[in-house]
Parts: structure tokens; sequence; C-alpha cells
């Protein structure tokens, strides 16, 4: 058992690098150099063998990525950890290192939409097929293995509808017929669900929204067994998603108050989808943590706290999104998420360089949906900031 086995996850966040920390600095210092020196010939061949090696060259490892990694590793409670220059810079190697030319995946209807890009068009590619299944549907998961099949990949909850896939009957599925299953974390965070614990192999992040959580650093993460993190990291090198030292150090910061930030945004969402569930303007509000929404339960047994994350569908089509977007005052229109200010998008008009019209429609994306990550700011001004915005909508219909 690990000493932090024990220990709370805001505790974790803290104190699980600090051994790694081999100065006296209490924040450590970055590690901004891309190669170390050995002290014989013999160190060298250490230092060039060693998987991830921490100090021989920072394409291979790096202290302050190490720091990072044992933190995030204990986090999830896996064995090991990897982080990369981006999320889907960690989703990449992660799944190419498991797939050989004839090899089968299952994958989700609803996914990130770079994620959705690598099964529909990439792996294809490489003589890979993938098999696309309704996340709510466990039935679908099982009906879709083939002798062939080597991953199943899951996101959940999922972006932007907020689907909550049963990762305990996807972990049984999956050791069952000795498939890797995957779990993409971005939306949940380590704070309210930890796959792994729930039996699934890998788990991933864009480690850019909650885990950095200060709109200034772009990053990935993936967590697993040991065997499996060497196994990713081999792809992870030759493909070049390597993180700087700073931004790894800007994750390192992000992750000390993780579990703060992440409880101010379960509370924040929450008011805010209770507010917008009974407005008038609003048709209906997708978000794990209202007792209407059609996964509720499955929700509240995977995890402890629904995410800052939550879409509306707004009345009035596309021209009832825009005028929501634009009628706010604190939120702001940008992309991504999971930061300390909330951010609201459009998603028809987002991925619409991904996904055709027709394919947001197979996905559930309409016209009139808005996603919204939910920041850090007072309760009060979130809710009357949207409140203000609808009731200039209601104004403009009379």
């Amino acid at each position: 058992m690990s000493k932090t086995d024990d220990q709370g996850q805001q505790t974790k966040a803290v104190y699980t690098s600090k051994e790694l920390n081999h100065t006296h600095a209490v924040s450590p210092p970055i590690w901004l150099t891309t190669t170390f020196s050995a002290e014989s010939a013999e160190h060298f061949y250490e230092m060039a063998t060693v998987p991830r090696h921490a100090e021989f060259y920072t394409r291979y490892g790096n202290p302050t990525h190490q720091q990072v990694e044992a933190t995030l590793a204990a986090l999830e409670g896996g064995e090991a950890a990897l982080v990369t220059s981006s999320g889907i810079g960690a989703i990449f190697p992660a799944v190419m290192c498991q797939l050989r030319s004839g090899d089968h995946v299952v994958a989700q209807r609803n996914h990130y939409a770079a994620t959705t890009v690598l099964f529909r068009d990439i792996l294809p590619r490489f003589g890979v097929e993938c098999t696309v299944v309704d996340q709510t549907n466990t039935s679908e998961f099982a009906s879709a293995v083939r002798p062939n099949t080597k991953i199943i990949y899951t996101e959940t909850p999922v972006n932007p509808l907020m689907q909550i896939t049963d990762l305990r009957a996807i972990a049984d599925l999956g050791r069952k017929h000795a498939i890797v299953t995957m779990c993409d974390n971005t939306f949940a965070t380590p704070i309210n669900q930890r796959p792994i614990e729930l039996g699934i192999d890998v788990v991933l992040h864009s480690a850019t929204k909650y885990i950095g959580g200060h709109h200034d650093v772009t990053a990935g993460a993936m967590i697993g067994t040991k065997a499996f993190i060497d196994e990713a990291w081999r792809f992870a090198v030759v493909s070049g998603s390597v993180l700087s030292p700073f931004d790894g150090w800007l994750l390192l910061r992000g992750l000390r108050t993780l579990g703060l930030r992440v409880e101010r945004h379960n509370q924040n969402a929450r008011a805010l989808a209770r507010f917008l569930e009974a407005h008038p303007e609003i048709e209906r509000v997708y978000y794990p943590g209202l007792e209407s929404f059609p996964q509720h339960e499955l929700a509240k047994s995977l995890m402890s706290g629904f995410t800052g994350m939550l879409s509306v569908e707004v009345r009035g089509g596309y021209s009832g999104a825009e005028k929501l977007i634009s009628s706010l005052k604190l939120a702001t229109r940008a992309a991504s998420l999971g930061g300390f200010e909330t951010l609201v998008v459009h998603p028809a008009a987002m991925w619409s360089l991904q996904l055709s019209p027709e394919q947001q429609r197979a996905t559930g994306i309409s016209e009139s949906l808005v996603r919204i990550s939910v920041g850090l700011e007072d309760e009060r001004d979130l809710v009357a900031d949207f409140a203000q915005a609808l009731d200039r909508m209601t104004s403009a219909k009379e």
C-alpha cells in the first residue's frame, strides 16, 4: 500500500511530489534544461536506457514532469503517469501503442471532437476499424466486441451533452475479453471520479482544462500501470508530444488547488443548472447533478461530484443561442473549459470544422445548444449574469 492511500485527494495534490523535490524550495524550481550531464560512461548508459528517466533528455523525461506525473498517478490511483503537450497528444499515443493493422476499437458516438476525428478518419488509414455505440446503452458495447477488439474507449461525462458511461460495466466487459479499457476523465477530474478504482485500465486527461485550471497551459496526461505507461512513452517519444518544463510547472501549480477549485466548480454549476432548468427561455438542461437528468442515478453511483460543465437548449434555435451568449456580461465566449472564468460556446459553430451538420445532429448537437464551463465566480453573481441575459431575451420578444 502506498503511503498516500489513506490520504484525501487535496492532501495528495499538495504533498505527493514533495519527496521528488530535492531542493529546499517550498515551491520547486522549474528544470528549464533540455539535457543533463552524466558522471561516467556507466551512468550515461543507465540514463539512456531507463524508460522515462527524469535526467537524461527532456523529450524522455524531466524532474518537473516527474513531480506532476507522481501527483496525477496518486490522484487517479494508478501506478504511473505520463504528461504530454496536449490532451490529444496523450490520447494519440495511448491509443496507437495498443493497435496494429487489422485491429478493432469500440468507441462512443459522442467524444471530444479531436478524438472523434482520430477514430473516424485517422485509424482507418492504418487498417484499424472502429465501431461507435450509444454510450448510454451498455449492451451496445458488448454487441460491438469482436475477436480482434483491442480497445474500448470511453469518455464520461461526455462533451457536450454530459451523457454518462457505466464504467463498472465497461471494466467488466474489458476483463472478460482481455480488452484494454480507456476513459477520458477530463470533465470529471480525479476529484469527482476515479475510473481506475472502477476497474478501467487507462485514464486520460486534457490537462489544459481542470488540472491546469488557469487558462494558461496546454497539456495532456495519461495514467495506468507502469507497463502501459512505459509502452505509451515509447510511442510518445517518437510522435514528439513533449511538454515543456515550464508548462509542467504550471500543471504542478494547478494541481495544488485542484480539490478546492473543483469543489467550487461543482457548487456553482449545480446552482446555475437549477436556475436555468426553471427558466422559461431554456428548453432543456444537460447536467448530471440534476434529479431530472435521465442518468442521474448512474452518475451518483460513479461520481462524488458532478463537475462544472453543463449544456442547455435555448428557445429560439441558433439565434436564441447566439442572443444568450452575446447578452452575458461576466461569462466569456471562448473555447476550452475548466478554468477560473466561466466560458460559453455555441457547439454548432465551434465544431463546424471537425463535424458536418449531419454529424453534429447524429451526436445530438443542435443549433440551439450552448455549452457552459462554469468558473469560480461568486454563485450569486454568476446566476445574476445569466438571469439578466435571459431577461433581455424575454424583453426582446415583448
